[in-house]
């Protein structure tokens, strides 16, 4: 797959053609993006952060703003943004990833559905705007982290502290589909609090925050085996 710096003006284009709304793109920086054909498929981890380390780096050796996939991504590692200054990932089709982990300054665009194990937001300072479902095991919200929209249904166990009211929140349906399974059956038994929280777990949810991170950026697994 050869990739492409693509400006503004012609990411615009594309958009456009591709059916993404512009109350969407217009909260993007209006820089420089690289261009990826899809379907893409990318083995191992993608970091936003790290341009150095994606596949796309042979064809555009410098890093841009963000990436634009123009059709499907298919991640068989996890997606993880950790660092303020990542790269923007626009993907105009659905995206698919073992976890996906938004812990720095994520700009996270997805015009069809996204699927994953686990989908870990904790941080503030972000976009994230999914036009479609978001299909996982377990999704976790943490430090106000909350999408700016989930226009279909966000499908899972979703673990959220009590002041996000994600009935209120732009999301449009919450669906669990196991809701009487625990946690346990859910996740693997490393990730649950089960003795006094450290400072950086997150207590509300039963959740190790430190476990957590280690997990996904060791790639391990986070979900039981069914």
């Amino acid at each position: 797959m050869r990739t492409d710096y693509l400006p503004w003006s012609d990411a615009v284009e594309l958009f456009e053609r591709r059916g993404l709304p512009k109350e969407t793109y217009e909260n993007l920086y209006e820089e420089e993006y690289i261009l990826v054909p899809g379907p893409a498929s990318v083995s191992g981890e993608l970091p936003l952060d790290e341009h150095d380390r994606t596949p796309w780096r042979k064809d555009t050796p410098d890093g841009a703003t963000g990436y634009v996939v123009d059709g499907d991504l298919t991640v068989d590692g996890n997606i993880v943004d950790v660092d303020d200054g990542a790269a923007a990932l626009i993907v105009l089709g659905d995206l698919r990833a073992r976890n996906i982990y938004l812990a720095g300054d994520t700009k996270l665009i997805v015009l069809g559905h996204v699927t994953a194990e686990t989908f870990v937001g904790d941080m503030t300072d972000k976009l994230v705007m999914i036009h479609g479902d978001v299909r996982t095991t377990v999704t976790i919200f943490w430090n106000e982290f909350c999408p700016d929209l989930v226009a279909g249904t966000l499908h899972g166990r979703t673990l959220a502290p009590a002041y996000l009211d994600l009935p209120t929140a732009p999301i449009g349906g919450l669906v669990d589909p196991t809701p009487e399974a625990p946690l346990t059956s859910l996740l693997v038994p490393e990730l649950l609090i089960t003795d006094a929280p450290d400072p950086d777990d997150f207590p509300e949810l039963g959740i190790r925050g430190s476990a957590l991170r280690e997990h996904l950026l060791s790639g391990l697994p986070l979900t039981r085996t069914p």
